[in-house]
């Protein structure tokens, strides 16, 4: 690298921006695409649905009298507009999107490639201590200016003011760019990229609970969270801009805090680093299945802890559905009649649903993780002993469903409690971890996909699970409400399983989906066999 910065510290940070560019050219459009096709899709479908003046008023009269959708949404204010409901319907996922997508690049971009030695491979070259983390940050600078006009052009394409519109997209990308700079800042503190990812999804799970509690009822809370932040903006309500300098001061921060914190780590280190290992290994690493446990369960709890406190935030407001579709029969009739009738279960159905995906997502990770473990030559040590390939995959796979699994009871567990806690009902925590583990057939198909493309196309393999996870999340969250053709979702495991507890647990369509998943696995089984390890 021969470019020369005006400060050593940063030499070779054009050069760097350059190549981060390069590499994220076919990830990044992708997410991009993802946050325009879901603005598109809500804007479009609440512009039809709430086409008078009387549909929009009815809305927000009984919306703001109930907890469990102000808290699913955001402040009731934003529902005086068309745009403003838009935005109450969508913003939180589009930030939560955008926030993923955030972290992943700058992990990737930091600690992965320091883990794996590449940054080593980097400042071998005349680069600067803090020319990778500039790089990083600046790529994710460019990538959120990207999101900005792509929501905002968006919006205006559908219909939408243009100075909401601007909004609505400057307020996504600085959620997107803070939560870029507390990964920078995290990639200083922990050693592993597992644990920034932890770390990070923590982060953005508390920033959703903070605002949803906010909302609903203690504002000061939702103050506590960017998302909160940008939903403050009120666009196509007040476009109020002043919220923005929030994102500015906390990104700029905890940029200060990343570089400060490089300080004072050694290079390939982290402020805290691995614990102290025992002396001996315990029996459980005497089998690839344990190894594999040892290595994922801190990952898998914090799943499970997320799952739970998410679960026992929707729970507590499971009480107050029954009133909202009473005071909106328009909605009710939208639902359909027995979700109407059921409007409790119908609310904890959907919940759980999405506990299945928090469930199928820790599991595609764990099953990601394989790959690494293989690009870095690790897994090559493992065969090297009496370990057999198909035994070594099976260890992941046994662990991505027994973690998806946990996952999925956590979340209902947490729902479970919490509901039961109001309504006096402390059976209903069983129930619902029950009704939970009702969703697990289709969650381990996703696991089962993720594990056959690593079998046949490794180096894909991430790319194409999390692909298959976005699609079935599309399909559980915005097919019905926007009214889109029903064979669109044909594909997604949770189409073929029973809204439970609304509807009773079939075992047939279950053994199915069990099917489908041995179908997977025997795929995934072949490939590995048939294949070279680590390519």
């Amino acid at each position: 690298m021969t470019t020369v910065a005006a400060h050593p510290e940063t030499a070779g940070v054009s050069t760097l921006i350059r190549f981060i560019l390069r590499r994220e050219r076919r990830i990044l459009p992708w997410w991009l695409a993802g946050v325009a096709a879901l603005m598109a899709l809500q804007s479009v479908s609440s512009q039809n649905f709430y086409d008078t003046p009387a549909k929009l008023a009815q809305l927000r009269a009984t919306m703001a009298a109930n907890a469990a959708v102000v808290a699913m949404g955001g402040p009731t204010r934003l529902l005086e507009t068309v745009g403003g409901e838009v935005v109450f319907e969508i913003f939180a996922y589009l930030a939560v999107v955008v926030a993923l997508m955030n972290m992943f690049l700058i992990g990737r971009n930091t600690r992965t490639d320091e883990e794996l030695g590449r940054t080593e491979l980097i400042r071998s070259a005349p680069v600067g201590r803090h020319a990778t983390i500039l790089a990083a940050l600046t790529t994710a600078m460019i990538a959120n200016c990207a999101v900005a006009a792509v929501v905002s052009a968006t919006a205006a394409a559908t219909g939408l003011p243009a100075a909401g519109s601007a909004l609505v997209g400057v307020s996504i990308a600085g959620i997107g760019f803070t939560v870029a700079a507390a990964t920078a800042a995290a990639a200083q503190i922990f050693e592993n990229p597992r644990s920034v990812y932890g770390a990070i999804t923590a982060l953005i799970a508390a920033m959703y609970i903070a605002r949803a509690i906010g909302d609903a009822g203690q504002d000061a809370l939702a103050w506590a969270s960017p998302i909160g932040w940008g939903q403050r903006t009120y666009p196509y309500v007040d476009d109020r801009w002043w919220p923005v300098a929030l994102f500015v001061a906390s990104s700029a921060v905890l940029i200060g805090v990343a570089f400060a914190l490089s300080q004072r780590r050694d290079f390939g280190a982290g402020l805290l680093g691995y614990r102290r290992g025992r002396g001996s290994a315990s029996v459980l690493l005497g089998s690839p299945l344990g190894l594999v446990w040892r290595l994922s369960r801190g990952p898998v709890l914090a799943w499970a802890t997320g799952a739970f406190l998410l679960g026992a935030a929707y729970g507590s407001f499971a009480d107050s559905i029954d009133q909202f579709l009473a005071d909106n029969p328009d909605l009710a009739t939208y639902i359909g009649a027995d979700a109407a009738r059921e409007a409790v279960d119908s609310y904890l159905a959907f919940t759980l649903a999405i506990s299945a995906l928090l469930a199928a997502a820790c599991g595609i990770a764990v099953i990601a993780h394989a790959r690494s473990e293989e690009t870095t030559g690790r897994t090559e040590l493992i065969l090297a002993s009496p370990v057999g390939r198909i035994r070594w995959l099976t260890g992941y796979l046994a662990v991505a469903s027994t973690g998806s699994a946990m996952v999925l009871a956590a979340g209902g567990l947490g729902e479970g409690l919490a509901h039961g806690i109001r309504i006096e009902q402390p059976m209903q925590a069983l129930r619902l971890a029950a009704s939970a583990l009702g969703y697990l057939p289709a969650v381990w198909v996703l696991v089962a996909a993720t594990a056959a493309a690593l079998g046949w196309a490794p180096d894909v393999a991430a790319v194409l699970g999390w692909t298959y996870f976005t699609y079935v999340t599309v399909a559980l969250l915005f097919i019905d409400a926007f009214d889109l053709p029903g064979w669109l979702a044909g594909a997604s495991p949770l189409r073929h399983t029973p809204h439970i507890p609304l509807q009773h647990p079939q075992p047939v369509g279950s053994a199915v989906l069990l099917a489908v998943t041995a179908a997977a696995t025997g795929l995934a089984w072949a490939g590995i066999r048939r294949r070279d390890v680590g390519r």
